[in-house]
């Protein structure tokens, strides 16, 4: 089916998967072409947000190995969705984050199911990773929809990340005391209190912690509101920050240390996700490794992600989960594209890799 991958990647980057009734389109398009290779099939819909999970291989016995894509894409100019193929790439939103991935999970789940299989294979299709996952992969994580070991199909060039950072999103509210800007002293000014309180929160500890796959934590301030007038002391300013912790860190103790040292502040948990924590020798982190490495005549790395997928949804359950996916460039940007020899790589890695893992099961029950 290796003729299949790019027209099928094409077809789902037509789509401009970026608003709810796209994605839902595109996912009852793979629906429907998973059900014609012969795929057991379900659509699920949550909040008006549809899920595909596609079932191959046996299903009632030996381990479980999770495919998961995510078919929503972030916004791009028109021009990004026309997609074209110059020096052996595939341009288009996308085609590395992560319609080609999902293409080549589609392909191979519809392969294995045509062979026997000691494992049971679920390809799963979400529709709102790039917006926080909680519709798609959470919901169906949530729902049981778990396994063994899974493969997250996010870009990472055919290395291997095993883990990802935390997330810790907050809200710090300041207030002061209105005046007239030409007596400052009459007021309290909410803006230079606000940044005051960003200062402190600059120096706290947890900020300088690395780890074997981080050299230190994420710390953005994304979002600054305050004042009215020009010629008035601010009596409100409110900033948000984005944390990205490591996964060694205790999200709680950084909430904790960051109100006590704006104790003049009120600060609001706006997003929190679990950080990703496999362990680099799980046995299926190994294979995958190792069949890559076969595949590609180079040695693949193991490495942590600075943002979050949805593999955080499997680590909250302690499920082996790690982000793996083709070589490409410029994903989210302009001129987004993923190298088509990386793809028919890939494709050739997963289905390798679930054929590998078919051929332990069996010498395991042959062993009993």
């Amino acid at each position: 089916m290796k003729d299949f991958l790019v027209p099928l990647a094409i077809d789902l980057i037509r789509m401009k998967n970026t608003s709810p009734e796209a994605i839902n389109t595109s996912a009852e398009f793979c629906a429907n072409w998973l059900g014609q290779q012969g795929l057991s099939i379900k659509v699920l819909e949550n909040q008006g947000l549809k899920s595909v999970v596609a079932v191959g291989g046996q299903s009632d016995s030996g381990e479980t190995l999770i495919l998961n894509g995510h078919l929503d894409v972030v916004p791009g100019d028109p021009l990004d969705f026309v997609p074209r193929i110059e020096d052996g790439k595939l341009f288009g939103r996308g085609s590395y984050d992560m319609l080609g991935a999902v293409a080549a999970m589609m392909i191979v789940t519809a392969e294995i199911a045509k062979q026997p299989s000691a494992c049971k294979v679920v390809l799963q299709l979400v529709p709102d990773e790039e917006t926080g996952g909680q519709c798609g992969t959470g919901f169906l994580v949530e729902q049981g929809a778990r396994g063994d070991f899974v493969i997250c199909g996010e870009p990472t060039n055919l290395h291997i990340a095993v883990q990802a950072k935390g997330v810790l999103q907050l809200q710090i509210e300041v207030s002061g005391i209105a005046a007239h800007g030409s007596r400052p002293w009459l007021g309290k000014n909410a803006i230079t209190r606000a940044l005051e309180n960003y200062q402190n929160i600059q120096s706290l500890d947890f900020l300088h912690a690395s780890s074997k796959f981080f050299q230190r934590p994420s710390f953005n301030l994304a979002k600054i509101e305050g004042g009215k007038a020009i010629n008035q002391v601010p009596d409100h300013c409110s900033f948000h920050l984005d944390i990205r912790y490591l996964p060694n860190q205790d999200p709680e103790q950084i909430l904790a240390d960051i109100k006590n040292v704006v104790s003049d502040a009120t600060v609001t948990v706006v997003q929190q996700g679990d950080p990703v924590q496999t362990d680099e020798n799980d046995r299926h982190v190994s294979l995958l490794q190792k069949t890559t490495s076969e595949l590609t005549g180079k040695p693949i790395k193991l490495f942590g992600q600075d943002g979050s997928a949805d593999t955080r949804f499997y680590a909250k359950h302690a499920i082996p989960a790690v982000e793996f996916g083709p070589v490409g460039a410029n994903h989210h940007g302009p001129d987004e594209h993923v190298n088509i020899e990386s793809l028919y790589t890939y494709q050739q890695i997963l289905k390798n890799f679930i054929t590998k893992q078919n051929e332990r099961m069996i010498l395991h029950e042959i062993k009993k």
